[in-house]
């Protein structure tokens, strides 16, 4: 059973390692986005209320984030593991799916963090920006999504790390070579 979660900063090809390591470990990837976007799309109670906050430019609150993912892990194809990607990102969420693992008597098997130099993720999400013609993608908002990424996510890194599951894989080269090492990587971490 693979239960991962996969970290990056934005650029970092987060979202497409995802999807080919949980091709790989046969489970679901499971993107907070996507399941923002469904509840949505289905004018579910909880995508009304994450829809309020997102209008308005806030935050979704976290019981919000995670009363949606505990829905998703209860579909079938989550039985026998996942990968997370946007989920956790605070150490209150962390908390929230320990207990969820928790009442399945399941618990975490690895954390995988994508690293890449900075000015390689500038240098990508300015091509991507110009090649979806994103004008909001100037070189100095994404300099802050990063530093919003870092002052976010850092407690959690250290949290894992103190676990001792958190494994770092870079980021930087060929797609393919990348999700190798990754998938190589969860493998050895997950072998008892």
């Amino acid at each position: 059973m693979a239960r991962i979660i996969i970290m990056g900063p934005p650029g970092s090809g987060k979202g497409t390692q995802a999807v080919h390591i949980a091709k790989h470990f046969g489970v679901p990837a499971i993107s907070t986005g996507d399941l923002f976007r469904a509840h949505a799309r289905e004018r579910t109670g909880l995508g009304l209320e994450a829809g309020a906050y997102m209008d308005r430019g806030e935050f979704v609150p976290d019981h919000v984030t995670t009363n949606m993912l505990k829905q998703r892990l209860e579909e079938v194809d989550a039985a026998n593991g996942f990968l997370l990607d946007g989920y956790p990102r605070t150490v209150m969420q962390i908390g929230a799916l320990d207990e969820l693992l928790a009442m399945r008597g399941q618990a975490l098997g690895v954390v995988l963090a994508l690293t890449v130099p900075d000015d390689e993720l500038v240098a990508r999400m300015l091509l991507r920006a110009k090649e979806q013609g994103r004008r909001d993608d100037t070189e100095d908002v994404i300099h802050r999504r990063l530093e919003l990424y870092r002052d976010e996510t850092q407690a959690v890194l250290t949290a894992y790390v103190q676990r001792g599951i958190l494994l770092t894989v870079d980021g930087s080269g060929e797609p393919e070579n990348i999700t190798a090492a990754a998938i190589a990587a969860v493998e050895k971490a997950l072998v008892p």
